[in-house]
C-alpha cells in the first residue's frame, strides 16, 4: 500500500510539473499588450512599435501598443507591474522609468528589480542636443549655447517628456557639468515637447535621436552635439558633447537606453522565449538598418545583462537627482 501510495503521489507531481510546460508550449496564443508609459511620437513609442510589429508578425499574434502617459512614466510603469505575470502584458522601459524614477519619485516606491523581470535590452539611443534656430539665432554650436546660457541664466527654456524623463535627466546632467542654468518645461511626452520646440514655445531639447532626426535633416532644428562617446552614424557631422573640449565636458556620456520588461514572477521559460525572439528581431538586417538610420543602436543580450544595466543606472542617476535637487515628493 505504501508503494502504491508513493507511485500515485509521484504521478500527481509529474502531472503538475508537466502542466506549465504544456501551457508554455502554446505561448503566445492570444494578443500581447506592450505598454508604453508615454504619449505617441517619442523614442520609446517609436522603438516599441517597431519591435511590436515584428514580434506580432513572427508569432502570428497582434501586439497591441498601449500608451499610458503621466507622471514621467510612473502611471504606465505601475499599471504594467500590476498586470498578471503571464507574458501577455509587457512594458517598453527606458533610462527614465527604470533608472531615474526610483530616485526621482522615491515616495512612490518605484523598485524596478522587484516590480519587473528584465526581458531584453532593445537598444541604446544617444541623445542629441537640438535648438530652435529661430529662437536662438546666435547659437551655432555648443560653445555658443553655453556662453549664451551663462550670460542669460534661467532664460533658456528646455522641454522634456516629463519630470525625470530621459531628456530632463540628460539636460540636468549637462547643466551640472557645464555650470549653467536653464529652465525646465515638462510635457506629457516627448512628442508634444518636440512639437512646441518647433513652434518656438521652448528653445532647446536634449532628447533621443529618433524623435528629432527628421526635423534636423529638414533644417527645422539645429543639432549641437550628441551624448555618446562616438559620433552617431545617422548624424555624422554632429560632434559629440565631449568633442567640444569645454570645461567639465571631457568624457561626457548620457545616452538613453530602452528595454522590455515583464511583471515580476513571469515564468522564466516565457522570459527566455521573448528574449530569444526580440534579440533575433533587433539583429535582423532590416530592423537593424532602420534603428541605425534613426540613431538607435540595437543591443541584443541576456536578461541578466539587462538586469545589471538597470541596477548600475539606478545608482548612477541617483547621484544626479540628488545633486540637481530633482526629487519630486
Amino acid at each position: 500500500m505504501k508503494l502504491r501510495a508513493y507511485l500515485i503521489a509521484a504521478a500527481s507531481v509529474a502531472c503538475v510539473a508537466g502542466a506549465p510546460a504544456t501551457a508554455l508550449a502554446k505561448y503566445p496564443d492570444r494578443p500581447i499588450t506592450l505598454i508604453v508609459p508615454f504619449t505617441p511620437g517619442g523614442s520609446t513609442d517609436i522603438l516599441a512599435r517597431a519591435v511590436g510589429d515584428k514580434l506580432g508578425k513572427a508569432w502570428g499574434q497582434t501586439v497591441i501598443i498601449e500608451n499610458v502617459p503621466g507622471a514621467g512614466g510612473v502611471i504606465g510603469t505601475q499599471k504594467a507591474a500590476q498586470a498578471k505575470p503571464d507574458g501577455y502584458t509587457l512594458m517598453m522601459g527606458h533610462i527614465g522609468t527604470l533608472g531615474v524614477n526610483p530616485s526621482l519619485y522615491a515616495k512612490k516606491h518605484i523598485e524596478p528589480l522587484k516590480m519587473f523581470d528584465p526581458v531584453a535590452w532593445v537598444a541604446r539611443v544617444p541623445n542629441v542636443l537640438v535648438v530652435n534656430p529661430k529662437k536662438l539665432p546666435t547659437v551655432h554650436n555648443l560653445a555658443d549655447l553655453i556662453a549664451y546660457a551663462k550670460q542669460h541664466p534661467g532664460q533658456i527654456d528646455f522641454g522634456s517628456g516629463g519630470n525625470g524623463s530621459a531628456a530632463h535627466t540628460a539636460t540636468e546632467y549637462l547643466m551640472l557639468k557645464a555650470g549653467i542654468n536653464m529652465t525646465h518645461v515638462p510635457y506629457r511626452g516627448t512628442g508634444p515637447a518636440v512639437t512646441d520646440l518647433i513652434a518656438g514655445q521652448n528653445q532647446l531639447m536634449f532628447t533621443g535621436v529618433p524623435a528629432v532626426i527628421g526635423f534636423i535633416k529638414s533644417g527645422q532644428l539645429l543639432a549641437l552635439g550628441v551624448s555618446s562617446t562616438k559620433r552617431v552614424d545617422a548624424l555624422p557631422n554632429v560632434p559629440t558633447v565631449a568633442e567640444s573640449g569645454l570645461p567639465g565636458l571631457a568624457g561626457f556620456q548620457a545616452d538613453q537606453w530602452y528595454g522590455i520588461v515583464a511583471p515580476a514572477g513571469t515564468p522564466r521559460a516565457i522570459v527566455d522565449q521573448l528574449n530569444t525572439e526580440i534579440n533575433r528581431i533587433i539583429s535582423a538586417p532590416e530592423l537593424k538598418k532602420r534603428f541605425e538610420g534613426e540613431g538607435a543602436i540595437p543591443n541584443p543580450t541576456t536578461p541578466e545583462a539587462f538586469k545589471s544595466l538597470i541596477r548600475s543606472e539606478m545608482a548612477r542617476w541617483k547621484e544626479v537627482v540628488e545633486k540637481a535637487h530633482m526629487a519630486i515628493n
